[in-house]
């Protein structure tokens, strides 16, 4: 079985734990992170529930949490005032464009491109070619309800697999690029990860697109995924994750790269992020930094339910630090730790 046919199973998964989470489509109810009676600890995880490829961005004094279908929601978010307590806040997507099929809403990711303007992409089943592909959508406010009017798919790439876990990220010069996977693994075919000029409104590709890395490496069994961009003390960093989603060795790793086109460099020290004894599976992360404090938000699974409904892939919160210029995770934590 490939992993690309496994984790369309795995679709299925996650809609039944979130449907037992939150009594049958209702909301789930946030449950406590904090420890004990001090307030500012927490531990890990801060979404119990099944949550995957969670993607978080700030706006004003709220975090907005995104992540694959649940729940009978296309793309659910959360709320959370400062990113350990989250509330379920609908669903951010709530009506599908008229070019694709409901059901594999995976991995959405958010970017604000002006106090009223919020882009989201995410990936979705395209009728047509039967392979998932990526849409976008635009929203006046950060949960929603966005709204894609597109005629079709902004990428697709049916004949490598489909393309799937778009990231944006704009660049210190203002320039806005989208990151993504070819789902080769869906056909089998090699996984890249893509990059690709956006135009200022976020709406479409401009140029070529280019291939910055596939998997190559042990640990990454057949594939690599997940892909997003970060910028610290001037270098660019490209992390993603890598193997099948549903075993424990799922993890995480980064590349440094010379440019949002590449070329990148895996870390030898990969994977950076990977299954201990408090968590397995970890991965598919997204970065926030908040009060100088750099954290990772990632799913993973409890040690040894890798595949399993009940709770699924929950959300957890680590802390980044950055030595000698390379990112090292605290995690996957199951202790109390100081709050961000």
């Amino acid at each position: 079985m490939t992993a690309g046919i496994s984790r369309r199973r795995g679709a299925a998964a996650v809609l039944a734990a979130a449907l037992l989470a939150a009594g049958c489509g209702g909301t789930a109810e946030p449950r406590p992170t904090s420890t004990g009676s001090d307030p500012s600890m927490f531990t890990n995880p801060v979404v119990k529930t099944d949550a995957p490829d969670p993607h978080a961005i700030r706006v004003g004094d709220t975090w907005y949490l995104f992540h694959t279908n649940a729940g009978g929601r296309n793309v659910p978010v959360l709320t959370s005032p400062d990113l350990v307590e989250w509330t379920p806040a609908g669903d951010a997507l709530p009506e599908l464009p008229a070019w694709a099929d409901a059901g594999k809403n995976w991995a959405p990711e958010a970017i604000e491109l002006a106090p009223d303007r919020f882009v989201l992409y995410y990936t979705v089943a395209e009728r047509e070619s039967g392979r998932q592909c990526v849409g976008r959508a635009v929203a006046a406010a950060p949960q929603g309800p966005y709204r894609d009017d597109s005629t079709g798919p902004l990428i697709c790439q049916a004949e490598l697999g489909g393309a799937i876990d778009a990231s944006p990220f704009r660049d210190t010069d203002g320039s806005l690029w989208l990151l993504w996977k070819n789902d080769g693994n869906a056909v089998g075919v090699d996984t890249w990860l893509w990059s690709q000029r956006l135009s200022p409104d976020g709406l479409t590709l401009v140029g070529e697109p280019t291939k910055l890395l596939k998997q190559t490496e042990p640990w990454e069994g057949t594939l690599i995924e997940g892909p997003f961009f970060h910028r610290q003390d001037g270098r660019l960093f490209l992390f993603f994750a890598a193997n099948a989603y549903d075993r424990a060795e799922y993890a995480e790793g980064y590349a440094i790269c010379g440019s949002p086109t590449g070329p990148c460099v895996k870390a030898p020290e990969n994977p950076i992020l990977k299954t201990n004894e408090a968590a397995s599976g970890p991965g598919h992360a997204s970065m926030v930094v908040k009060d100088g404090r750099t954290w990772l938000l990632y799913h993973a699974w409890p040690p040894g339910q890798e595949g399993t409904t009940d709770p699924g892939r929950q959300v957890w919160l680590d802390e980044v630090t950055w030595t000698d210029g390379r990112p090292v995770v605290k995690g996957p934590t199951a202790g109390p730790q100081k709050r961000p």
